[in-house]
């Protein structure tokens, strides 16, 4: 697990700036303590703030500065579609090679409707992925754009392999708070022998309905971390101090009560599944077929129904149809999705191009204007 050549460049002075809470590079220091308090007791580690601990504009510039800190030219990263949508060109700006394996979709009841769980990896497929190249493997759990939640059969299939062939995991868990119908989140850095070879990145955005604000954080073992601290230091240096003190804050509270029917994130999750709950019913109303999310506040649907009612959309031939059926239902019905094959990677957009993906962290007055659409649609198809 050799550095990348951007941390090859010099070594962090973290901590250099005199002062009890002046900003440093790694972070504000309340919120560095907090976070190595508060996720401590789920990785089961004595995290040290100064050194498994980084602060970042974001989680994207968690992901960023480990991209640029890890991995050099020809390096191998392991990306699992669908992805989020970043992961492949921060790969390829560090100089790397993405290397893709999907997920997919085992076959479910006539009438039933499918679920993020029932998505798959191939265990041959995903051995097979990685070689004496590979340098790095990124996980996002739960996952953007299917809201799949890994379970931990599947963690350890990843973990082992990871640890076999010397891999680095970056897992982005930024929804680790969103999950839904009694799954459980699990960090892979929790599982024997991964914290010595993971970066787990999070996101205030996220965890407190803040996503302006740009605050995130990447936790892991000072080897590897110590990489990213450089590329930091020499880039953004610090992060702003108020937007920091503010994530620390909440911290605190939500450590206080955690595990209380009041904690913010017992009643989130709780929240956000109405509105899935919500979204599920009235797209299928109009013959959509929703597949569940366990969690994120994502869901995609199968279009697949319409694909045969409507082969004649507008757009270029080898434009992949969720993409016209997308810019046709808004130019047509006033409903905004993202066509899920810009998830994947080109060769595989074609086997995927009859998913779109759906928002459901709205307000009522939203997902009640949606419904009004939608019945307006509904109307439309009766014979």
């Amino acid at each position: 697990m050799e550095p990348g050549l951007a941390a090859r460049h010099g070594q962090t002075t973290a901590g250099s700036k005199a002062g009890r809470d002046r900003p440093q590079p790694v972070g504000y220091p309340p919120l560095t303590k907090i976070l190595a308090s508060f996720f401590g007791k789920f990785l089961g580690q004595v995290i040290d703030p100064l050194k498994n601990v980084l602060v970042t504009v974001g989680a994207y510039g968690a992901l960023f500065t480990a991209f640029q800190a890890l991995v050099d030219v020809g390096d191998e990263v392991i990306i699992i579609e669908p992805f989020f949508d970043c992961y492949e060109p921060m790969t390829l700006m560090a100089g790397g090679r993405p290397v893709f394996v999907s997920l997919k979709p085992c076959p479910t009841q006539d009438g039933e409707l499918d679920s993020s769980s029932n998505w798959q990896l191939d265990p041959t497929e995903l051995a097979s992925k990685f070689t004496s190249r590979t340098k790095a493997l990124i996980l996002n759990t739960p996952n953007n754009p299917l809201g799949k939640v890994f379970s931990r059969a599947e963690l350890e299939l990843v973990a082992s392999l990871c640890q076999q062939h010397d891999v680095v995991c970056i897992t982005d868990e930024v929804y680790q708070w969103l999950v839904y119908d009694g799954y459980q989140h699990i960090s892979i850095a929790s599982l024997p022998g991964m914290w010595e070879r993971t970066l787990t990145v999070g996101s205030a955005g996220k965890t407190f309905s803040v996503t302006g604000w740009k605050v995130g954080w990447v936790l892991g073992p000072d080897s590897l971390l110590k990489h990213l601290r450089t590329v930091h230091q020499n880039s953004v240096y610090h992060c702003p101090t108020q937007g920091q003190a503010a994530v620390a804050q909440c911290f605190e509270q939500e450590q206080m009560l955690f595990g209380q029917p009041s904690s913010y994130f017992a009643q989130l999750p709780q929240a956000i599944q109405h509105n899935r709950d919500h979204m599920i019913r009235s797209l299928q109303s109009v013959g959509l077929r929703p597949v569940i999310p366990q969690g994120s506040y994502f869901l995609i649907t199968d279009i697949s129904d319409f694909k045969s009612k409507m082969p004649d959309l507008p757009g270029a031939a080898d434009e992949p149809y969720d993409r016209r059926f997308v810019k046709w239902m808004i130019k047509n019905k006033g409903l905004v999705a993202i066509p899920v094959s810009v998830f994947y990677s080109v060769p595989h957009r074609k086997l995927f191009d009859h998913y779109i993906r759906f928002c459901f962290m709205k307000d009522e007055s939203t997902l009640q204007a949606m419904d009004q659409k939608l019945q307006m649609w509904k109307d439309e198809l009766r014979p």
